[in-house]
């Protein structure tokens, strides 16, 4: 079950990270930034550094990518506790 929501919400991310680098593209309004910050908390890291790299999306904005690394890196320590834990 975990392992679905993951991929679900990792292909949702990747996809709302694409459709946001097409809005800027077209001069349209924009999705939030904490709607994209939401989307990687809540598991869409993978997708959030995929839609970045391959959209070239917000990868020279140190306001946006500190905080995505921050997310990330929080994760990884919080995966790891937890398993070391017996969780």
């Amino acid at each position: 079950m975990i392992l679905f929501f993951l991929l679900l919400i990792n292909a949702i991310t990747f996809g709302v990270f694409g459709y946001d680098k097409y809005l800027a593209k077209t001069n349209q309004y924009r999705i939030p930034e904490n709607t994209l910050f939401l989307l990687t908390i809540i598991g869409g890291s993978l997708g959030a550094i995929a839609g970045m790299v391959l959209f070239s999306h917000k990868i020279s904005k140190p306001r946006f990518y500190i905080p995505i690394i921050m997310i990330i890196l929080f994760q990884v320590v919080a995966v790891y506790y937890f398993r070391a834990e017996g969780f």
